[in-house]
């Protein structure tokens, strides 16, 4: 009975596979989209103040709320701007680094260089960011140690202090895809671009850059949704600026419905975003 049931399994690749992806497919409906389901549909609800209960009440208090309020949308905005800023931060930075990586070193150097790159990853989160805590600390950090003689003068603790704190731990993320991307660009496209005289800023714009813009969505989806979602940088080396991930963990224990309502606003600005990356055919051609 066994032995048959396996040829037959065997004999039809396509249940076959369909059966392998039946496990992995219903941990994600269960363990992620009913969560998510669960925490949407927390959001509707409100929260008894004098017994902290929640009332399972249908209605839109804590979406007006978070309308309404110009702290929240001022968080919603410092968020936002910040995740854009990282993200365009860490392609400045990788496009020179995977181009090196790809085209300008020698093949026995590159596997070295990924290597490097992908060795921040190994340390800490918490070590990286206290790291960063001690380098920027004002007039006393390592910063204004080294550099103040120069008259360059730490950022402080703030808006800027939390974007280069998540520029470098999200830099990697862009790096290799770029670095895979510039890898499948064929040399003969920028020998013959020089060679019908076109300048390098030119050969970067209309060849280069088209080729590698595909890898260069890929790595923006980890780099402004890691920010988007982040808060604990901003707990370390924010100062007083608060992030959405700030807002929804004080809100957890204390308000669960408004937590799970500013929670659905990193999904919902993921989703919109995912959906100019859909319309704009990047991922196809990766």
């Amino acid at each position: 009975m066994l032995k048959s049931i396996a040829t037959w399994f065997h004999q039809r690749p396509r249940i076959r596979l369909a059966a392998l992806l039946v496990a992995p497919l219903l941990w994600l409906v269960v363990a992620y989209l009913g969560a998510l389901t669960s925490l949407l549909i927390t959001s509707f609800y409100t929260i008894n103040t004098f017994t902290g209960d929640v009332i399972r009440t249908f209605n839109l208090n804590n979406f007006v709320e978070l309308l309404t309020n110009p702290s929240y949308r001022n968080v919603v905005l410092r968020t936002l701007g910040i995740a854009l800023s990282v993200t365009f931060i860490c392609t400045v930075l990788a496009l020179p680094m995977a181009f090196f990586m790809a085209k300008v070193a020698q093949r026995r150097s590159q596997k070295i260089l990924v290597a490097l790159v992908l060795t921040p990853l190994w340390a800490s989160y918490l070590v990286k960011i206290y790291s960063w805590r001690t380098m920027l600390e004002p007039e006393s950090g390592v910063i204004d140690w080294l550099l103040g003689p120069l008259g360059i003068r730490s950022p402080g603790f703030g808006f800027a202090g939390i974007i280069i704190g998540l520029s470098y731990l999200w830099l990697p993320y862009m790096i290799l895809p770029i670095y895979a991307g510039f890898e499948r660009l064929p040399n003969s496209l920028l020998d013959a671009s020089g060679d019908l005289g076109a300048r390098n800023f030119y050969t970067f714009r209309k060849i280069v850059l088209p080729l590698v813009f595909p890898s260069i969505v890929a790595g923006s989806m980890f780099t402004f949704s890691l920010s988007l979602g982040d808060y604990i940088t901003a707990q370390i080396i924010g100062g007083k600026l608060q992030m959405l991930g700030n807002v929804v963990y004080q809100n957890y224990s204390l308000n669960l419905p408004f937590a799970a309502t500013m929670s659905a606003v990193p999904i919902a600005i993921m989703g919109i975003y995912l959906w100019i990356i859909r319309r704009s055919g990047a991922l196809t051609s990766l």
